[in-house]
């Protein structure tokens, strides 16, 4: 696997996107991982107090990494009109999508050594017609990658200092969620998550803990029966595949620091109960890796933060910490 530059889609122009890939530009110049923006330069440009000093238009990856200690280096790819911070707006919306499968193209061609993405305003991008509940699914249709001997992604992964989750169910009603819980749906993420913890993480023998879905566990079946229909059956596959999986696991109890110590990842049901957790203990630096893909992909956990874009005060922690997580994870493939 390649181990050039990163691709970084922009995202929303008009959100915190172009404002914290500057900041990130300016904290990783001198030291990397190197990154090509795919976006709008002009949105770029007015998220820097130096303005378009800062820019620099290429055409390739490999050309990015010469330009990228000097100059934020850009692939230009133009709005056809200008945004106004904190207002998303419909006529952004083909920009934004062509960003990210240009980028995600870039990736799956080996031109770029992973893929990197700034948040996208979903709801901006569903009254344009896209059909997708968010980036992870849009990238598992680009990437149309066939099923390996871990299964199928993609499959979301969140991680923040000692704790990863993967997630069973992403952008799904919670009233829908016991609905469209399945053994095989259960046993696609665990096996996606086990390769991944290996192949992408360097864990040589991952230890699964599966959560369970409602309160205590079903407590026996009088508060719910998944766990004893859909949850156990599957630990018990998952099992017999060679994981080391344990549960279903009360939720209340399994994120405090000794419960950690005991599992390399969390299998949740849904998707604040992998969140809230990641988010609890590290809200600035936590990131989003997309598993059981072709290509390396991660972004921020966080939103487009409209409520504070344009002025100043937005934190790049977790887009640097996406960006320094895809270059590691590219490092590891490509030893493998």
């Amino acid at each position: 696997m390649k181990t050039g530059p990163i691709a970084l889609s922009l995202g929303e122009p008009a959100g915190i996107g172009p404002e914290i890939i500057v900041k990130a530009w300016s904290a990783l110049r001198a030291d990397g991982p190197a990154f090509m923006v795919v976006g709008d330069a002009q949105s770029l440009a007015a998220a820097s107090n130096a303005g378009a000093s800062i820019i620099r238009s290429v055409s390739s990856p490999g050309e990015a990494a010469g330009v990228f200690a000097e100059a934020l280096p850009v692939l230009n790819l133009p709005l056809s009109s200008a945004v106004v911070a904190g207002k998303p707006a419909a006529a952004a919306a083909p920009s934004v999508i062509r960003w990210i499968e240009t980028a995600a193209g870039l990736a799956l061609s080996g031109e770029a050594g992973a893929l990197v993405t700034a948040p996208i305003a979903k709801a901006t991008l569903y009254a344009a017609g896209f059909h997708f509940p968010g980036h992870t699914e849009f990238l598992g249709e680009l990437a149309s990658a066939p099923p390996g001997a871990g299964g199928r992604g993609p499959i979301m992964m969140l991680a923040a200092v000692d704790l990863r989750v993967s997630l069973v169910t992403i952008h799904e009603p919670l009233a829908k969620v016991a609905g469209i819980l399945t053994v095989e749906r259960i046993v696609n993420a665990g096996l996606v998550t086990a390769q991944a913890l290996t192949n992408d993480f360097g864990v040589d023998r991952p230890r699964l803990a599966v959560a369970a879905l409602n309160p205590h566990a079903g407590e026996g079946g009088a508060l719910g029966d998944e766990e004893k229909s859909i949850i156990a059956p599957a630990v018990l596959v998952l099992r017999e595949a060679g994981v080391d999986a344990s549960g279903p696991h009360p939720a209340d109890s399994l994120f405090h620091a000794e419960a950690r110590r005991r599992y390399d990842a969390v299998l949740c049901m849904y998707h604040d109960q992998a969140l809230i957790p990641v988010k609890m203990l590290d809200f600035w630096g936590g990131v989003n890796v997309t598993l059981g893909l072709p290509i390396v992909r991660t972004s921020p956990d966080h939103g487009v933060g409209l409520d504070i874009a344009g002025r100043g005060q937005a934190r790049p922690d977790s887009l640097i910490a996406a960006i320094r997580m895809a270059a590691r994870i590219q490092e590891l493939r490509a030893r493998g």
